[in-house]
């Protein structure tokens, strides 16, 4: 079996609120909702990985030292041939507006909105930890 690491943040406004985004077409998981963020790769720490992909999917600079680990998920893949770790950070302050660059949605939501969304499964752990942190 082969590992996957993903590093995510919840993107946290002024309001409490968190920035989500909806996976695009064409993607595994389309149409889920998720927090933003994607694959560690080779050589790359978490940390690294999830500045470069907050740039690439919502055009937002974010600091190392704005990251705070939170938590974790550990999940099998569907056809039980990877296992997914993902990392949860919690980031308060980055530059620009966080726009959709890879074509899904992007809505801010309350922790407590998260519970009626479709979420793919390794993020849904996630939720709780947020609602008691927030």
């Amino acid at each position: 079996m082969s590992f996957l690491t993903v590093a995510s943040a919840a993107l946290i406004d002024g309001d409490g609120r968190l920035l989500i985004q909806e996976r695009p077409p064409g993607k595994p998981f389309a149409g889920l909702w998720e927090f933003p963020g994607g694959k560690v790769e080779a050589g790359e720490t978490p940390e690294a990985a999830l500045i470069r992909e907050l740039k690439e999917e919502l055009g937002i600079d974010v600091e190392a030292a704005c990251l705070a680990p939170a938590t974790f998920a550990s999940d099998t893949q569907p056809g039980g041939t990877r296992h997914m770790v993902l990392l949860l950070y919690v980031c308060r302050k980055w530059r620009g507006t966080p726009q959709s660059l890879e074509g899904g949605s992007l809505r801010w939501v309350r922790v407590k909105d998260l519970y009626g969304l479709e979420m793919p499964g390794p993020d849904r752990p996630l939720i709780g930890l947020l609602d008691a942190l927030l």
